[in-house]
């Protein structure tokens, strides 16, 4: 009989590779939910997932845990990777694929929805739209040039007529702010699971 500690099942892939599904049946919920809200789009969750996971199943033999725990987290680093090149080349690509004309295959609507549920983005939204609408007019603005604009600060400054050290303060207490609603969301702290 085969243990069924994810730390086990692991270690035991890198001799027998269908060890490896046990594993990914273990943790695929959980990372589906935690990339999905770290990127709030099902599809980019749900690939983020899947690269996770092809990234784990290569580097399995690295592996030296002994508990799930462990097992779990030696996973959600490689996630965090996956998550910082992808949001990295993120911009690149969207570039890349308008110049050429072409389009990102779409998720299907009722797997898109069932990801998003998974994950309870409607939830997520809600509270970040909460705490936007909180914000000074001041701060939403600067947050607004900074992120959605993407204008480096000296632009945002100019814009705003104010410092550049008063416009990286604003679009800092503006993140915060939103870090915050994120944070004290219900289902913000369901990584491992």
């Amino acid at each position: 009989m085969h243990s069924t500690n994810p730390a086990d099942q692991l270690r035991r892939s890198v001799r027998d590779p269908e060890a490896f599904g046990a594993f990914y049946d273990a943790y695929f919920e959980g990372l589906l939910r935690y990339l999905t809200r770290c990127t709030c789009d099902a599809e980019a969750g749900l690939d983020l997932t899947a690269e996770s996971f092809a990234q784990a199943y290569l580097s399995r033999h690295r592996f030296r845990g002994a508990t799930g725990g462990e097992a779990a987290a030696w996973l959600y680093r490689i996630a965090k990777r996956q998550l910082a090149r992808y949001r990295k080349r993120g911009r690149a690509e969207l570039r890349a694929l308008e110049r050429l004309g072409l389009e990102r295959p779409e998720l299907a609507p009722q797997a898109e929805r069932e990801i998003e549920q998974l994950a309870a983005l409607d939830d997520l939204r809600a509270a970040l739209r909460g705490e936007l609408d909180e914000l000074s007019h001041a701060h939403r603005e600067a947050l607004w040039l900074r992120v959605v604009e993407e204008l480096p600060y000296r632009e945002v400054a100019s814009r705003l007529a104010i410092s550049e050290p008063a416009a990286r303060a604003r679009v800092s207490r503006a993140l915060k702010a939103l870090m915050s609603a994120l944070e004290s969301n219900p289902r913000a702290e369901e990584t491992y699971t």
